[in-house]
């Protein structure tokens, strides 16, 4: 007897091979009808004999290819048509309800391809297929099909033609189909746009070698690159990019190549898995004279392996250009810089003649193609820990995934903070973070954060029922709400800053339930105007009770005091009433005697209870960095130097917590303030600091009858202080949670404002 289904399968099912699966599924099994994509996901009319269907609907999931995320398979009975055979349909239309595609490192099977002399695709620099390649960066709108993506422009020859038609090939209606016929194509050309003659990957490295800056072209925008292993190469670019002391990513041919310069066991899983992202790795011995100058002064190298054609040929052409992949199982000499393009903190370079405007003066050539990148996408940037890998920037390969909420709620858009914004739209129970936009210190980026929002907005079809964003009202994401909710008559959601760091690990583990919260982070404002940062939470939904603080420091000079650790050292000095002292410790600081006065008569020396600021006292007191070149490098060097001394004992007695709930860390400054050996102080310092946090959190679990701790805020990158505190909170049996699908810092903010939001409406 023959019975008939229409199945609806949602998640990630689109660009990712999943109709193709289902036609070979179906004729694996003898099912007739169809399958296509649509707003929603994928639907299917199957028709056959009972047990055809039974045992297709019991594969679709188990089976489902390699990219795919299947959430839901819904079946409902319906009149046999009648089909003979299965075919895949056209795509229909309807309401947007399906999850978007991320973009994933070339697949074995194209890599082989792509280095075999013999095939087609020899030296493609596009080869892709349904199991890899770009997708979020290359589609404009839903349903994904080849019309919607930037490949539209490229008709496919006769061959990929046929490839897409033939349900046995894997590139059975991949979309983004090519090969060097059809096109795209690659060009270097000069700064002036120029072509430069030769193959442009051949050309590109002997730029590279002879120490240029090259600028090339990736999946979510051009990357900077120079050879890592020339200390003037890396120094030529820091001075055209004006980045004097951060450190730079390199990019390694493979694993073996990187572990003579950094310890790769822990991270080798995230170094080879499909999203390449940028991992961070403990340096070896040697890793500084080896890559002189890229990550000066910290413990860490951000490792990367490639991940487009494009990256391939370049380290292949390194290696002589040998058929096959033998050649990546061994180690390899050269090592590219490959730092986002985007000069004075403005967004990642996407367009070839944006590239030429903006790279000027920087880029001595650009390795460009004709495929348009239509969404900026800057590099993931992750770090292995024993706990499970730890974002400290979410973006590429790992947007837009969506994170599955506790509950469906009203459509919710939140705009994020000031440093490391991301934006975050709710849909049903699910929230879709955006790509990592940055500092919305320029108008560019203010520029990219509005342009975000209307692409987010529109490719998941939603609009919002409320908008919600940080309590500062002079952030411009703040302003940005305010106008947007205006002009559609939407209710505001003003979220305080630690509050929406905690909600966000409360989200991400949809945990509905009151937890104590442990928010340290550099400064927030607080619900009555102070600066916060140091914080102890009660959380419940959309309420929260600030339960204590760390001891305020001064902050001489305002926000100057944030760039540099000398002040917040000397605030520390003023405070123990060792004033005296700051002339003697700090007096080739030109500024060092107006501090004093500043600081005895209170004059622009607003408290602060941040935690981030109670590091950069630590380093300004133990001489590891007076002035920063970057954001959090002074907290960044005393945990390398932690790290590199290895575990020391809690000094004892120096903490206090106070009956108004305050955790006092002066005693703490004054007995590192004369250490002799500086790397033992550094690591006495972590370690008192987390005894004196677990005391201070386990107390205030106890007295409030909780048995769960969320950990936020972006001190919580360090990782002694996360891991120590974590296994002190554990040992005394509370619960511990921590971000980690998205980074405990400003980027995991508008989900955390996102979560409040809900919560608020619902009340």
């Amino acid at each position: 007897m023959t019975t008939a289904s229409r199945i609806r399968v949602t998640g990630l099912v689109q660009g990712v091979g999943f109709r193709p699966y289902v036609w070979r599924l179906a004729h694996e099994t003898g099912v007739s009808g169809w399958v296509k994509n649509d707003g929603a996901g994928v639907e299917i009319a199957a028709e056959g004999a009972a047990e055809q269907v039974e045992a297709l609907l019991a594969r679709l999931a188990r089976e489902a290819p390699p990219l795919a995320r299947v959430d839901r398979v819904e079946a409902k009975a319906m009149e046999p048509a009648g089909f003979t055979g299965f075919v895949i349909a056209e795509s229909g239309d309807g309401p947007v309800k399906t999850a978007i595609g991320h973009d994933t490192a070339i697949c074995a099977d194209c890599l082989a391809e792509m280095l075999d002399p013999d095939g087609r695709r020899w030296r493609h620099a596009f080869i892709t297929c349904t199991h890899c390649g770009p997708r979020y960066t290359v589609t404009r709108a839903l349903p994904y099909d080849r019309p919607q993506t930037s490949l539209a422009p490229f008709p496919l020859c006769a061959d990929c033609e046929r490839e897409y038609r033939d349900p046995a090939d894997r590139r059975f209606h991949a979309e983004t189909t090519c090969c060097p016929v059809c096109g795209p194509h690659l060009a270097l050309v000069d700064a002036q746009g120029g072509n430069i003659d030769g193959d442009p990957v051949a050309e590109a490295l002997r730029l590279l070698r002879a120490g240029a800056v090259v600028a090339i072209k990736g999946l979510g925008g051009f990357h900077l690159a120079c050879d890592a292993r020339n200390g003037e190469a890396v120094a030529r670019l820091r001075e055209r990019k004006a980045r004097e002391e951060k450190p730079f990513a390199v990019m390694f041919a493979n694993v073996v190549s990187v572990a003579p310069c950094a310890e790769v066991e822990q991270g080798r899983a995230l170094l080879e898995c499909a999203e390449r992202p940028i991992v961070l790795l403990p340096k070896r011995d040697g890793c500084d004279a080896a890559l002189p100058g890229i990550a000066p002064g910290v413990g860490w190298l951000g490792a990367v392996l490639p991940y487009t054609p494009l990256q391939y040929l370049l380290f292949h052409e390194a290696a002589g250009r040998p058929a096959g992949t033998d050649w990546l199982d061994t180690p390899q000499q050269l090592a590219l810089v490959m730092t986002s393009a985007n000069p004075g903190g403005e967004p990642l370079v996407i367009g070839n003649d944006e590239a030429l405007a903006r790279l000027a003066g920087i880029a001595d050539a650009l390795l460009m193609h004709d495929r348009d990148i239509l969404i900026r996408c800057d590099d993931s940037v992750v770090r292995a820990t024993a706990s499970g890998p730890q974002f400290i920037r979410r973006a590429r390969a790992y947007t837009p995934r969506p994170i599955k909420l506790a509950k469906s709620g009203p459509p919710t858009l939140a705009l994020g903070g000031w440093y490391k914004n991301t934006i975050c739209v709710t849909r049903g129970d699910e929230a879709f973070v955006s790509q990592h936009i940055g500092d919305l210190d320029n108008a560019a980026t203010a520029g990219f954060l509005e342009e975000t929002v209307a692409h987010l907005l529109g490719i998941l079809e939603v609009e919002p029922a409320v908008v919600a964003h940080d309590l500062h009202p002079d952030f411009y994401s703040s302003r940005f709400a305010a106008r947007f909710a205006a002009q559609r008559g939407l209710p505001v959601r003003a979220v305080q800053h630690h509050h929406a760091h905690i909600a966000a690990v409360l989200a991400e583990h949809r945990c509905c339930q009151p937890v104590i919260g442990v928010a340290l982070d550099g400064i927030g404002l607080g619900s009555h105007g102070g600066a916060w940062g140091g914080e102890l939470l009660l959380v419940d939904g959309a309420r929260y009770e600030r339960l204590g603080h760390l001891t305020e420091l001064p902050l001489p000079g305002g926000d100057r005091a944030a760039r540099e650790p000398w002040r917040m050292a000397a605030a520390a000095l003023h405070r123990l009433g060792r004033g005296d002292e700051i002339r003697l410790r700090f007096g080739d600081q030109p500024a060092a005697l107006g501090l004093r006065q500043m600081l005895d008569r209170s004059v622009n020396c607003p408290p602060t209870s941040s935690a981030g600021r109670w590091f950069d006292a630590a380093a300004g007191l133990l001489d590891v960095k007076f002035v920063m070149a970057f954001e959090g490098q002074a907290a960044m060097m005393l945990e390398g130097m932690a790290a590199a001394c290895g575990p020391q004992a809690p000094i004892k007695q120096a903490w206090r917590i106070g009956a108004d709930g305050r955790l006092d860390l002066l005693p703490l400054a004054a007995a590192i303030s004369d250490a002799r050996n500086t790397a033992v102080a550094a690591a006495q310092f972590h370690a008192t600091l987390i005894a004196a946090l677990a005391q201070w959190v386990i107390a205030a679990a106890n007295r409030a009858k909780l048995t769960t701790v969320a950990l936020g805020g972006g001190c919580f990158l360090n990782a002694i202080l996360a891991r120590g505190l974590r296994e002190r909170l554990e040992a005394e049996g509370l619960a511990v949670l921590e971000a980690r699908r998205l980074p405990p810092n400003d980027g995991g903010l508008s989900l955390g404002q996102a979560w409040i939001a809900l919560h608020s409406m619902e009340k």
